[in-house]
């Protein structure tokens, strides 16, 4: 893809593998906007990146509809069309995380508002500026643990886990990927799933996994694909992953 004057949009963007894909993009060339719900850490990131790039701060909490709908108005008048969308902004809720036997309902409700309706506001307020573009990219930064595929492989130690709400968003946003890259197909647009793998983020705070940065890289990589590149499909680094 050629990066010249294309704007994409970061998610979640003022930390972890977001903040981490806003500097990648910028460093490529494009205008990044970092969408965050909190003004001051969204200006302070934007201002950390300032060197990598055009870098902008817009206020974006995937949760709102109306927060997401005035974003949408700004980057449209601002930039005229959006050529990539990451949707990064995820959360891990861990009171009332469990099995499936165990999980609070209210807990499945909170991580769904934000990891699968959070990115389906976005992407559904955004899209009429991704069909402006010349070949619009959307990633949705899923996760290894949301397919079903892996899940009931034998001998798979994921399954051990006692987590449900948060690998069940992951699944339910890998299905909006490939709903929607069947809808767009014959579209200029591609949309695909990725997992970035264990980083040392908030939400995996273990030191001893890789950087953030590192993380990213397979998100620029679905972001920036070319004409001929997949569309509908889940990769981490090393490949495809099964559904």
């Amino acid at each position: 893809m050629n990066t010249t004057k294309q704007a994409a949009l970061v998610t979640g963007a003022n930390k972890g593998i977001g903040f981490e894909t806003a500097r990648q993009l910028a460093q490529l060339g494009f205008t990044v906007w970092l969408g965050c719900r909190d003004q001051e850490r969204g200006e302070s990131a934007a201002k950390e990146l300032a060197g990598d790039g055009d870098v902008r701060f817009v206020s974006l909490d995937v949760t709102d509809a109306e927060s997401v709908r005035a974003a949408a108005v700004r980057i449209g008048d601002e930039t005229g069309a959006l050529d990539v969308l990451v949707n990064n902004a995820g959360v891990a809720v861990g009171e009332g995380e469990g099995l499936p036997s165990t999980v609070r309902p209210e807990t499945i409700q909170q991580t769904l508002d934000v990891n699968f309706y959070g990115a389906l506001r976005v992407t559904q307020a955004f899209l009429p500026l991704l069909q402006k573009a010349q070949a619009g990219r959307i990633v949705n930064v899923s996760t290894t643990l949301g397919s079903i595929t892996t899940l009931v492989s034998p001998g798979n130690p994921l399954g051990q886990i006692p987590a449900f709400a948060y690998p069940a968003s992951k699944t339910l946003l890998n299905a909006l990927t490939g709903w929607l890259a069947v809808e767009l197909k014959g579209t200029p647009i591609k949309i695909n799933s990725v997992c970035p793998g264990a980083n040392a983020t908030d939400m995996n705070p273990n030191p001893g996994t890789q950087h953030p940065s590192e993380g990213a890289k397979v998100v620029v990589r679905a972001a920036t694909l070319p004409a001929d590149g997949p569309t509908g499909s889940f990769f981490d680094v090393n490949g495809p992953v099964g559904w």
